[in-house]
């Protein structure tokens, strides 16, 4: 009897659709099978950075730590200088090294180096080189205007006076060399900056105030006469002239011609009794 029922067509039927489900389920599982599989990949690929970085904890950490060290170096550095004390010992430290290394050797770094700071500590003060540079010769300028001003007595006669500047024009210029040559290179200062450029208009009134003097007039400094303007370049030229020559060693020359034992202030006192009026034509 049971073979009979499944000879019938309805039994068949049944089968097959047994058979259809069963395959449909089994298509099913395949194509999940088929979609599961890059999405674990993408994933899988996504977690690995972060498992990476969990294996390894201490090195962002040590990063970090490092980091925190510089800062802390950096700061302990700078920690002496207080209230603009930094400024001015980076200016100190500027002018050891141009006296040093002279200026092809006065860069930002040395003078950070110099000054035992960061690289950064000059670049925030002075923005510049030029900035550094432009301060530092504001200073020789300050410096040299001091000499020029405690040369000779206020009531001496003016020849004297005159000899006394010219002999402190000189020794300033070979006790700083460096910082003399720094005062004259326009093409290096930046002379929109106020200290230097007060500074060196102060040196020029000092220059125009001696040779009004020695003229017995007036000088008007931003209205000069010819003679006037001619007067203060021939007593500048003198001075500067013999100044360059001794710095730049082309004076030897003339040293040695002469007398054993002649030195460069013996050669200056008779080139200025030579170039300045005598006491009777004052």
């Amino acid at each position: 009897m049971l073979l009979l029922h499944r000879n019938l067509p309805g039994f068949h039927l049944y089968t097959v659709k047994i058979k259809m489900r069963q395959f449909s389920d089994a298509v099913k599982q395949n194509l999940y099978a088929v979609k599961i599989t890059p999405y674990k990949a993408r994933m899988a690929r996504k977690a690995e950075p972060a498992r990476t970085a969990a294996k390894r904890p201490g090195r962002a950490a040590a990063a970090r730590a490092a980091r925190a060290r510089r800062g802390q170096r950096n700061a302990a550095e700078e920690a002496p200088y207080h209230h603009g004390a930094l400024r001015d010992a980076l200016l100190q430290a500027a002018e050891r090294v141009l006296e040093r290394d002279g200026l092809a050797g006065l860069t930002l770094r040395a003078v950070a180096r110099e000054a035992g700071v960061s690289h950064a500590a000059p670049t925030h003060h002075f923005r510049d080189l030029s900035g550094l540079v432009s301060e530092l010769a504001a200073i020789g300028f300050r410096q040299f205007n001091a000499a020029m001003a405690a040369a000779g007595a206020p009531d001496a006669p003016h020849p004297a006076r005159g000899m006394a500047r010219a002999k402190a024009y000189v020794a300033y210029a070979q006790a700083h060399p460096g910082m003399y040559g720094l005062m004259f290179r326009t093409e290096r200062l930046d002379y929109s900056r106020p200290s230097l450029d007060e500074a060196a208009e102060a040196a020029f009134a000092g220059l125009a105030s001696a040779v009004a003097a020695s003229r017995h007039e007036q000088i008007e400094q931003e209205h000069l006469t010819l003679e006037q303007a001619a007067a203060i370049a021939r007593a500048w030229s003198l001075v500067h002239g013999f100044t360059m020559l001794m710095l730049d060693g082309r004076l030897k020359d003339i040293l040695h011609r002469l007398p054993t034992g002649t030195e460069v202030g013996t050669l200056l006192d008779a080139m200025l009794k030579i170039a300045m009026p005598s006491p009777s034509a004052s």
